[in-house]
């Protein structure tokens, strides 16, 4: 039985507006859901899935084809995109490789 995911309204909308402008990306440029389909490598069924918002949808696939309409998802230019990646792979360096989850014993004894 498939295990049932809330999310929040945010992300919920996110992945819907996101799925609308790959939609109209794809209209825009006059391919059928197959011809996109065919072209990311997916099924037409993963691709309705993609426009329609749907959650479950693996990540790499849904920025594959919203590339591949012209959907920016980050910067315009490819170059600071590239920039912000190596930006928080600096910052993350500097925090530590593990994170420790310390408890804090209460001292309740009056």
């Amino acid at each position: 039985m498939a295990k049932h995911r809330t999310y929040s309204k945010y992300a919920q909308q996110a992945v819907t507006l996101l799925g609308e402008q790959i939609k109209l990306g794809r209209k825009q440029r006059k391919w059928s859901e197959t011809n996109l389909a065919e072209r990311a490598g997916i099924s037409r069924a993963t691709l309705q899935k993609i426009e329609s918002g749907e959650m479950g949808s693996a990540i790499g696939l849904v920025f594959e084809v919203a590339t591949l309409v012209g959907v920016n998802l980050f910067e315009q230019e490819k170059l600071s995109l590239s920039r912000h990646i190596e930006q928080t792979r600096d910052k993350i360096a500097l925090l530590p490789k593990r994170i420790k989850v310390t408890t804090k014993v209460v001292n309740d004894d009056f």
